[in-house]
């Protein structure tokens, strides 16, 4: 009998690392804050952009597999709740962004907020609007990881049936708003660093992002769960199959919206439009262009076509966790050079509140993780396919 109550993973001890690497990355943002105060907000900025991806992605990800159903979503279904619970840490969060808004957002400006007027934009971006569009963002993604989570308890304790049925029900709209309210943000927190560009696909490139983002962390946070119990008990190499086939999937789609965008601007040649990659595609820039095409498309493309890689939980965390740090590199790619233009800094010191924000903000973030973990069984023994993936795994195994 598997208890799915008990795990052998010491999850304190991650926690207190995450917390430790929590505050060291603050302590660099603190120094980098002193330094220059306006390159502290961007690089937070880059850094929240990048690790609210996870949690973001996982509440998608979680409504995928209860909409579809399969072995793979019911073993990752109980890290992927998890991640969806830390919405209220990063609502939190999100406050430096609103207190640093004059030294990103070029439409705070009362010089630009004229020349916008005259384009019919100032009725969007401004600034109790932009706030508000947030708030309402995040009261629909934690809504929805409420009832999900609140549902999953409920068919731990009493294991109706009906919930599952309920979770899919919820999962289908969901999904739709999860959509409509990552373009929203996609546009006010990262496209409107510059007002006068825009994009049809940008909404559905961070949609792609994010989901890639958190099934690339959960394929690592897997590699490490499914060595102890209860999951050794119940993750197979099949599972691990059916994750590097999603993530395949997800990389290509991910791939797909960002050359189209770069197709469409390209083709239409227009000078609106093409001040967003004249700079990304040159100097330091170009060189980033280049890495991001190798190694989050071409290798993962052509490493996941493998199926002993993807089987293997080593071979295939080596990837997860090399596209996790893509995802990184392409977020500071897409924010910076609003700020620096053909350069990666202003100033060689802007490394430490770079470095500062992606290690503080994301040591905070998992030792929230890794909380939140602990307080549910990692696996739900109640759901109705529980059955059938512990056949899977056994049948697996003997053979």
């Amino acid at each position: 009998m598997i208890s799915a109550n008990t795990t052998a993973v010491d999850l304190k001890r991650f926690q207190w690392l995450a917390l430790i690497a929590g505050a060291v990355g603050a302590l660099l943002l603190v120094i980098g804050f002193f330094m220059n105060h306006d390159q502290f907000f961007r690089s937070y900025l880059f850094a929240y952009a990048f690790w609210i991806g996870i949690p973001l992605g996982s509440l998608v990800l979680l409504m995928l597999q209860h909409l579809t159903g399969g072995g793979w979503g019911m073993v990752i279904r109980r890290p992927l709740e998890a991640a969806t619970r830390t919405l209220p840490l990063m609502l939190l969060l999100f406050v430096p962004i609103v207190l640093g808004m004059h030294a990103l957002y070029p439409w705070t400006h009362a010089d630009e907020v004229a020349e916008l007027a005259t384009l019919g934009k100032t009725k969007y971006l401004n600034i109790p609007f932009f706030i508000g569009r947030t708030i309402f963002c995040f009261a629909i993604w934690m809504l929805l990881a409420f009832v999900l989570n609140r549902w999953s308890r409920e068919q731990d304790r009493t294991g109706d049936k009906r919930l599952a049925k309920k979770m899919t029900i919820l999962s289908g709209p969901g999904m739709v708003l999860f959509v409509f309210t990552v373009t929203i943000v996609a546009v006010d927190w990262v496209m409107s660093l510059d007002p006068h560009w825009m994009s049809t696909m940008f909404g559905l490139l961070f949609v792609a992002a994010w989901g890639v983002s958190a099934l690339a962390f959960v394929i690592a946070m897997m590699a490490v769960l499914s060595r102890h119990a209860p999951l050794n008990q119940i993750v197979g190499q099949r599972h691990f199959h059916d994750l590097g086939k999603l993530m395949l999937a997800l990389v290509m789609l991910w791939t797909y919206f960002a050359f189209s965008q770069y197709l469409i601007i390209w083709s239409g040649n227009l000078p609106e439009e093409i001040t967003y990659y004249l700079p990304r595609t040159r100097g330091a820039w170009g060189v980033i262009v280049v890495a991001v095409a190798l190694l989050h498309f071409a290798f993962p493309f052509l490493t996941l076509l493998s199926r002993s890689v993807k089987q293997d939980a080593g071979k295939l965390v080596i990837v997860a966790v090399l596209i996790l740090f893509m995802r990184l590199v392409d977020f500071f790619w897409m924010v910076m050079p609003n700020f620096t233009g053909d350069r990666l800094f202003n100033q060689p010191m802007d490394i430490i509140s770079n470095i500062g924000a992606a290690v503080g903000i994301g040591g905070f973030w998992l030792a929230a993780y890794f909380w939140q973990l602990g307080k549910m069984p990692l696996v739900a023994i109640n759901d109705p396919r529980y059955e059938s993936v512990l056949e899977q795994a056994h049948s697996h195994s003997s053979h």
